[in-house]
């Protein structure tokens, strides 16, 4: 009765605020519009032919040796590589949770957790082609070695796998601080080696989450375009073959059933990842530690696994360190003498690199506010407010997370180059309707190859990730602080700017910054929508790989890395002096 009545009264509160029903309505509106209807869309595509239902386009492309290659390739890596992304991660998070290592080693072990968010996606194919290529510089100069190829199955399992370990490092290094020590402790003190113990106690508590992490890394692997795009050679994955399928075959009918198979893979990797393994993680674990860990200090233990964490993170390093290096060589793989900075001369003055950044920027720049006040205010709703639509919002909101970007990229192409459920072929639409010069493509057809479709991806693809930063902010926040503002008369609108959004500002400059580095180093989503009349750094640097230019290719990537660090340095420096009070922090 007590509920019922509560329920009642928040509902009836709710709809006394003009300012929270229409922004829960323009929330709804925005987030089936551009997220629900690209992916309908795709299944109408897929399943309903000029007959009505019909399964005639899946049985086409399963009917095509590439695609059932395609799928099984996917496979294969997306497997191998959450295998080996956990494992290097969890070894990598042990030995900086439980072993006591040095400054350096510690140094080295942040910067490699930090280096995959600040950079493109396929730097690492662009070091790995030029050091263990036909022309690398390990393989055919130091090594004598001229008939090796870097290209296909191994070459996309060894990049993602760098690429994506230290996602797995960072989230296995949280749990690996949560599990109390006296566990382990008192294993040992009943005579158990360190190895009896980590089998035995810490790797049992430690298994959902490496489930969590293999999927994640699982499916970061299957929707991953630009890696197979470079280094694959004619290794198809699913991600490269849809991009193909539309670009090449001009196949749109079989690219969005194509579409439909990986978004399927991942989204049922999700549903385990997000609604099984997530709850048995956090049932586990047994909460923050009593006391502090004693570190391991034998040097029988400390020195190898140092030493190995070490070499792994120094290597990573310098394959990064690569791309600008390969920057400054006059022909990379024929002669790298004298050092000449002409690559970066010839960015600006002969491939336009002018404009491709300031679009970039521009884009980004416009994204970035959008997407973290987007993500603020459906945190807001979320954690402080109850209404019927408040799963909906929040389900909806993080499905981005789990649809890869070329899936997406097909959605947008299919569901708004003819307008909004194809209006632009409805009656009212044609050369004589009367809404024809108001709609000339459609209901919502004009943002196909402009701008705002770009910006659009943009904040949906970076949408879950602050959503999530400000539902974990919102949640240590007591309710009561927000309660004495409405008692005052204060409205919604108020108190989210006055009360909530200063005290989860940390959150926000955060999801600021994530969502400016995610959306300039973004690509698989926007090459299939971009067109000439916008130039992207990520959309060059491709496209220079593929014709094997890679100095010019090291060049754009350079400096898209400056960008991008220079971003999150900022940011660190903004939240410093203007996030949470220093006090604050000085009392913590």
């Amino acid at each position: 009765m007590a509920k019922s009545q509560g329920a009642a009264l928040d509902r009836k509160k709710l709809m006394a605020d003009p300012v929270m029903v229409c922004t829960i309505v323009v929330l709804v509106t925005f987030l089936t519009v551009f997220i629900l209807y690209p992916l309908a869309i795709l299944l109408v595509d897929s399943f309903v032919g000029d007959g009505g239902f019909s399964l005639n386009v899946f049985r086409r492309i399963f009917n095509m040796p590439s695609f059932t290659r395609a799928i099984t390739n996917t496979l294969k890596v997306g497997f191998l590589v959450g295998i080996l992304s956990t494992l290097v991660g969890l070894l990598f998070a042990y030995v900086e949770v439980y072993v006591r290592m040095g400054k350096v080693t510690g140094g080295l072990f942040k910067v490699v957790s930090m280096l995959p968010v600040v950079s493109p996606p396929f730097v690492l194919s662009l070091s790995m082609i030029m050091l263990f290529g036909k022309a690398g510089l390990i393989t055919r100069f130091l090594l004598g070695i001229y008939d090796n190829s870097v290209y296909g199955f191994w070459g996309i399992v060894i990049v993602q796998s760098l690429t994506f370990f230290p996602v797995c490092y960072m989230m296995l290094k949280g749990l690996l601080k949560n599990i109390d020590p006296s566990l382990e402790e008192a294993a040992r003190d009943m005579g158990a080696s360190r190895s009896k113990v980590f089998l035995t106690v810490t790797l049992p508590l430690l298994l959902p989450g490496l489930g969590n992490a293999f999927l994640v890394t699982f499916i970061e692997s299957i929707a991953d375009f630009a890696n197979p795009m470079i280094i694959g050679g004619s290794y198809d994955t699913l991600a490269t073959t849809i991009y193909l399928q539309i670009t090449g075959a001009y196949d749109k009918a079989g690219a969005a059933a194509m579409a439909v198979v990986l978004l399927s893979i991942t989204l049922v990797m999700f549903g385990v990842q997000k609604y099984y393994l997530e709850a048995k993680t956090a049932a586990t674990l047994t909460g923050k530690a009593s006391r502090g860990r004693m570190l391991i200090e034998e040097r029988s233990v400390t020195v190898p696994l140092t030493v190995l964490c070490g070499l792994a993170a120094f290597f990573v390093i310098m394959m990064y360190l690569c791309v600008p290096i390969g920057a400054l060589f006059p022909t990379w793989g024929y002669k790298f003498t004298p050092l000449t900075f002409k690559w970066f001369e010839q960015v600006f003055t002969k491939y336009k690199g002018l404009q491709a950044f300031r679009d970039s920027f521009v884009l980004s720049l416009i994204a970035s506010p959008i997407t973290a006040l987007l993500s603020m205010i459906i945190s807001y709703l979320v954690v402080k407010r109850k209404f019927k639509a408040k799963g909906f919002i929040e389900a909806v909101s993080m499905l981005a997370m789990a649809v890869p970007g070329t899936v997406l990229g097909v959605g947008y192409i299919r569901g708004f180059s003819g307008g909004l459920f194809h209006s632009s072929d409805w009656s009212i639409f044609s050369e004589g309707g009367a809404l024809h010069g108001m709609f000339p493509n459609g209901l919502l057809g004009g943002i196909y190859g402009s701008a705002a479709i770009l910006i659009i991806v943009f904040v949906v693809r970076s949408l879950p990730t602050g959503t999530r930063s400000g539902i974990s902010a919102l949640r240590q926040i007591d309710r009561s602080i927000e309660e004495s503002a409405y008692d005052m008369g204060a409205d919604s609108l108020t108190v989210f700017m006055t009360v909530t959004l200063p005290l989860i500002k940390d959150s926000f400059l955060s999801g600021l910054v994530t969502a400016f580095v995610r959306s300039i180093t973004a690509i698989s989503a926007i090459i299939l929508l971009v067109t000439p009349q916008f130039l992207l750094i990520t959309v060059q640097i491709n496209e220079f790989a593929e014709k094997g230019s890679y100095s010019i290719a090291c060049a754009f990537a350079t400096i898209l890395i400056i960008i991008t660090y220079g971003s999150v340095l900022l940011m660190n420096l903004v939240m410093k002096f203007f996030g949470t009070s220093r006090k604050l922090k000085e009392d913590e």
